[in-house]
């Protein structure tokens, strides 16, 4: 699986803590994988050491075939993020926004345009690229974000908790988005603890106290009862019912 994501063994401790004890999963291409799990599971830790904000001695990463310790500008460049923050320049148009990022990536003229145009057709935001993002409401600065990511042609997107602060109408569109991108071919990581954003045939990875508790399709980790309630039962989270979102 040359072109999608593997983890092996991944570790990491904040001093005597550890956040994530022997990690391993792999998201094939072509595939929307949600991981689930509660707050302080370890969900942001590995997203750091996905993105190289951290490193660690411990596992390896692989995202296209590249070594993420070994090649990380190779591993890194076929990657693309969308943080649980926003990044976005509040005072510059969408399509600024968008040429700046394709700069930084060495890409300009026709090129740059052509592939900023393709990302905002591809996530219905060509009627607001002269808008700007200060203007824009809390959605479609998302969509915004995912265009961003998706300029450069990257073979996996990683996703961290992208809905946060949504309405339930944004929150369904931006996922419904990003699950016709995974169905085009690209290998989706997409972080959350809202358990209506994953589909029964979802690749579902369940992370808790920084280990791999399931990894399947949800609708085998459900065992034929609500998602919302497996989840519960698997991690104990006295909340994870109340996350389900609105």
């Amino acid at each position: 699986m040359t072109q999608g994501l593997t983890v092996a063994d991944l570790s990491f401790s904040y001093g005597a803590r550890r956040a994530l004890d022997g990690v391993s999963f792999a998201c094939a291409p072509g595939r929307f994988t949600a991981l689930l799990g509660p707050n302080g599971a370890g969900k942001s830790t590995l997203f750091a050491l996905l993105t190289r904000l951290f490193t660690t001695p411990s596992g390896t990463v692989t995202i296209a075939g590249h070594d993420l310790s070994r090649h990380p500008r190779r591993a890194l460049g076929r990657m693309g993020i969308v943080f649980q923050q926003p990044t976005l320049d509040l005072d510059l148009t969408v399509h600024q926004n968008l040429h700046y990022f394709a700069a930084l990536h060495g890409l300009s003229g026709r090129d740059a345009r052509v592939r900023i145009d393709r990302s905002l057709d591809r996530l219905s935001m060509a009627e607001r690229a002269g808008e700007r993002v200060r203007d824009l409401n809390g959605g479609h600065r998302r969509r915004t974000e995912l265009a961003r990511a998706l300029i450069h042609a990257p073979s996996v997107l990683l996703c961290d908790e992208p809905t946060v602060g949504l309405d339930a109408a944004s929150r369904h569109a931006i996922t419904a988005h990003v699950h016709d991108l995974a169905r085009d071919g690209l290998t989706v990581l997409w972080a959350t603890h809202l358990t209506d954003e994953i589909r029964p045939d979802d690749h579902l990875l369940v992370l808790h106290q920084g280990r791999i508790l399931r990894d399947g399709t949800a609708s085998r980790i459900a065992e034929g009862v609500d998602l919302s309630d497996r989840f519960l039962a698997l991690t104990g989270a006295p909340d994870a019912a109340d996350r389900v979102g609105p």
